[in-house]
């Protein structure tokens, strides 16, 4: 069994910043790629950001040069930093992972999502 647990959430204003972080349990013997999903109210979920066991990051336009993703192995951690929040930051956001267990299986991993918004 594979979890993921996200923390870091909250209410930031306008130009602020934010960490969030995701963290793996279970028998795990790789995470690739790890990512972060959002869904804000009435809308379909959206990729923010993703990085490969590589090293290779990729982020949506809109928060190109504000956020950040970031990981530690040793941990089966990762984060997302997020500066110069926007309102249209606002949403729930989720970490997301393929995961290789101990019994070879490959993990569509979803964490339950924590809250992020930006308002004055």
């Amino acid at each position: 069994q594979v979890q993921l647990v996200e923390s870091g959430g909250g209410l930031a204003q306008p130009g602020g910043s934010l960490r969030l972080s995701c963290a793996a349990s279970g028998s795990i013997v790789s995470i690739d790629p790890m990512a972060w999903y959002r869904q804000a109210p009435g809308k379909q979920r959206e990729f923010v950001a993703k990085l490969s066991s590589s090293g290779i990051a990729e982020y949506r336009d809109a928060v190109k040069g504000r956020f950040t993703i970031s990981r530690d192995n040793d941990k089966n951690t990762w984060y997302l930093q997020m500066n110069d929040l926007k309102p249209e930051d606002t949403a729930v956001y989720y970490c997301h992972a393929l995961v290789v267990s101990e019994d070879s299986w490959t993990h569509n991993s979803w964490g339950q999502g924590t809250q992020v918004t930006v308002s004055a």
